[in-house]
């Protein structure tokens, strides 16, 4: 994992996959999103929607899942994630049991991690 952008409040990650996946973190450790100060709230949905839109225009995926966990790691946090048919795990979720051996040709992950900060710069 490398932190692609961060301010004061949250931080945003790509996670090493076949996939872009990105993951939204709070920089305190809040357990619950219901613990969450309201302004970072809407800052973490408003990046859910910067990051989704981004995913679509540049790889034009299947389906975007977005997910909230926290049983092994309590602190809040959102995975974003482009899947395609062809990936390894599609339909399954990527912690899932693998359906194949992907046959992924994307785009370049740098170039997408710069448009997200780009277009989170520019709100």
């Amino acid at each position: 994992m490398s932190v692609i952008y961060e301010n004061e409040a949250i931080k945003i990650e790509s996670e090493e996959s076949e996939i872009p996946w990105l993951k939204i973190f709070t920089q305190h450790p809040y357990k619950e999103m219901s613990e969450v100060p309201a302004d970072i709230k809407f800052d973490i949905y408003y990046l859910l929607d910067v990051i989704e839109k981004e995913m679509l225009a540049y790889y034009r995926p299947k389906k975007i899942n977005i997910a909230s966990f926290g049983n092994y790691l309590p602190h809040v946090h959102w995975h974003i994630m482009a899947r395609f048919e062809e990936d390894s795990f599609f339909p399954e979720p990527m912690w899932g049991k693998k359906q194949r051996e992907a046959k992924l040709n994307l785009p370049d992950f740098g170039t997408f991690y710069q448009n997200v900060v780009k277009a989170v710069k520019s709100a």
